[in-house]
C-alpha cells in the first residue's frame, strides 16, 4: 500500500490510499499519516492493516490534486522541531566513484594512501552487512534539518544565495516514529531528493556537514511495509522542455554496501533520536549525482526523480532565495 497526504477542495487536511496513478481513495476518520501512525500505536495494529480499515468511498483524481497545489510531504509532525531529517552517505556499492571525483584519490590501493573517503568506503563494503546478532561498522551520519527543510513534491526546492551549487541526490528515505517508550517503530518508505551543496563539499570533506544543511523533498508516496531488495529508478533534470541530464539508479540492499538494518541500529542507537512521539525521516544514500558529470542546476530547473516502486515521480522546481546573513547583537 502506498499513501499520500494532500488537502481537500474545502481546504481540510487527509490521506489518500494509492489506487492507480490516476486514483486516490480517501481514509475516514484521519487527517494526517502522523495521526494515523499514532493510532496504530495505540491500538498494537499494523498500519497497512488500519489504513485499508479506513478506507473510505470517496474516490479522487490525482492528477487534479497535483494541478491544484494539494499535494503534501507524506509525512509531518504537527510541530516542525519535531521531525529531524538525517542521512548516511557511502552506502551504495559504486558510491565512492563520484566522491572520489570531489575528493583527490591516490591510486595506489593502499590503506595508508587513501582518503578518509575512500577508507569508509571499504570499511562499509567490508563490514556493512553484519551476520546476525552482530554489531556493523558504523556509516558516515549528517544531519539535514528538521521539519522546516521538507518541501512538499511539485513545490518549489530553495537554495539560499550562499550556496556554491544546489545538485539532487535521489535517495530512498525511512520514515519513523518513535512509541511511548522511544522506541522507534518504522512508517515505510519514500523516494527522495537529498538537495547537496557539492561544491562546498568539493572544498574539503570537512564542509559536509555545511553543504547537508539544505532543503530535501521526498515522496509524493509513502511505501508501506518492507523496501524490496533492489530497486530501479531514474534522475532527471529538466531545463525549459529540454532534459539536460539523465541517468538510471539503482537501490535496495542488493546494491548497497551496509542494510538497512544496520543503517538504523548506528541512527537510533542514540538517546537524543529516541524521543517519544518525534518522527524521524532518514536518506540512506545514492551512488547517483548529476554533479559527477559536471552538470550545474540552475534556478527553473526541475529535478525528477521516479521509480516504479513508489508510484508517482517526485518533482521539485529549484529556486534560488536571497538569504542576508544575520548580525549577532549583544543582549
Amino acid at each position: 500500500m502506498r499513501l499520500i497526504q494532500f488537502t481537500t477542495e474545502s481546504g481540510q487536511r487527509a490521506v489518500g490510499a494509492v489506487v492507480d496513478s490516476n486514483t486516490i481513495d480517501q481514509l475516514k476518520d484521519v487527517e494526517t499519516v502522523y495521526q494515523l501512525a499514532q493510532r496504530a500505536l495505540a491500538s498494537n495494529t499494523g498500519l497497512e492493516i488500519l489504513a485499508s480499515s479506513l478506507l473510505s468511498d470517496i474516490r479522487l483524481d490525482y492528477q487534479q490534486i497535483i494541478d491544484e497545489s494539494r499535494l503534501l510531504s507524506p509525512i509531518d509532525h504537527p510541530q516542525a522541531t519535531q521531525l529531524m531529517v538525517a542521512g548516511t552517505g557511502l552506502t551504495h556499492l559504486g558510491s565512492a566513484d563520484t566522491r572520489a571525483a570531489m575528493h583527490a584519490q591516490n591510486a595506489t590501493g593502499k590503506v595508508e594512501d587513501m582518503t578518509d573517503t575512500m577508507k569508509m568506503f571499504k570499511m562499509g563494503v567490508e563490514g556493512g552487512k553484519p551476520a546476525p546478532g552482530e554489531t556493523g561498522v558504523q556509516p558516515e551520519w549528517f544531519y539535514k534539518g528538521d521539519g522546516d527543510c521538507v518541501i512538499p513534491p511539485e513545490a518549489s526546492i530553495p537554495s539560499p544565495s550562499f550556496a556554491l551549487d544546489a545538485g539532487e541526490e535521489p535517495e530512498i528515505a525511512g520514515i519513523y516514529i518513535n512509541d511511548a517508550n522511544g522506541t522507534p517503530c518504522r512508517i515505510g518508505f519514500a523516494i527522495g531528493n537529498e538537495l547537496s551543496d557539492h561544491v562546498t563539499e568539493r572544498q574539503n570533506y570537512l564542509y559536509l556537514a555545511h553543504s547537508k544543511l539544505r532543503h530535501c523533498s521526498f515522496g509524493p508516496e509513502l511505501l508501506l511495509g518492507e523496501l524490496p531488495k533492489h530497486i530501479e529508478g531514474i534522475s532527471r533534470i529538466v531545463r525549459g522542455e529540454e532534459v539536460i541530464w539523465e541517468k538510471s539508479f539503482v537501490s535496495g540492499e542488493d546494491n548497497m554496501s551496509h542494510t538497512i538494518e544496520n543503517l538504523e541500529d548506528h541512527h537510533f542507537k542514540y538517546n537524543n533520536f529516541c524521543r517519544p512521539g518525534h518522527v524521524q525521516v532518514h536518506f540512506f544514500g545514492t551512488a547517483t549525482l548529476s554533479f559527477g558529470d559536471g552538470i550545474q542546476p540552475q534556478a527553473g530547473d526541475r529535478f525528477e526523480i521516479e521509480s516504479p516502486t513508489f508510484g508517482r515521480p517526485l518533482r521539485n522546481t529549484l529556486k534560488v532565495v536571497e538569504r542576508v546573513i544575520p548580525k549577532v547583537k549583544t543582549l
